[in-house]
């Protein structure tokens, strides 16, 4: 039996949970967030707490349970407390802002590059170093805040770009034979 998937999930009070079928949907003060999940999976709704259960022991049915599970926590979370993830930016120079809702970042090219965020998230910059992602989905809140890193990743010899706030950056060392003044 998979050790996460037989956990019950519980539904917070001021969270509304549907399911018809094979699709969940999860209505939460932070929004609404909708999946279809595997045919296969029993999904049932009692007592406020959300159960997944497999209908046999095969190998596709024992990968999905957890999954499911995972997936459907990840939603009840995400609706009830919401996602963040902390960018931080490094290098001399390099800073953001929001302009409306346009995040600019300026990194060091020859021109500013802007984004605009995706619908159901938001962009916070309280220093010109920090940058938080804010949304309900977990996975859409981990994608944006990839692309933004993605435009200046962090480098391995003076750990200049933006990185997440737990990442740590491995130095390497400079050429062997160059001398320090």
């Amino acid at each position: 039996m998979s050790r996460i998937g037989k956990m019950p999930i519980p539904v917070p009070s001021g969270v509304d949970f549907k399911l018809e079928g094979n699709v969940v949907t999860v209505k939460g003060p932070n929004g609404t967030l909708s999946r279809e999940l595997h045919k296969d999976m029993i999904i049932k709704f009692e007592n406020g707490e959300v159960t997944v259960s497999r209908p046999s022991d095969n190998k596709e049915h024992r990968s999905l349970h957890g999954l499911t599970r995972t997936l459907i926590a990840n939603m009840v979370e995400g609706v009830a407390n919401g996602y963040t993830k902390e960018l931080q930016i490094n290098g001399v120079g390099y800073r953001a802002a929001m302009q409306g809702n346009k995040l600019c970042l300026t990194l060091g090219y020859s021109h500013p590059v802007e984004m605009e965020p995706i619908e159901g998230i938001k962009i916070e910059v309280p220093q010109p170093t920090q940058i938080f992602v804010k949304g309900a989905d977990k996975q859409l809140v981990g994608h944006v805040a990839a692309l933004i890193r993605e435009k200046r990743p962090p480098e391995p010899y003076k750990g200049k770009g933006i990185k997440y706030v737990d990442e740590v950056i491995r130095k390497k060392e400079g050429k062997a034979g160059a001398k320090k003044k």
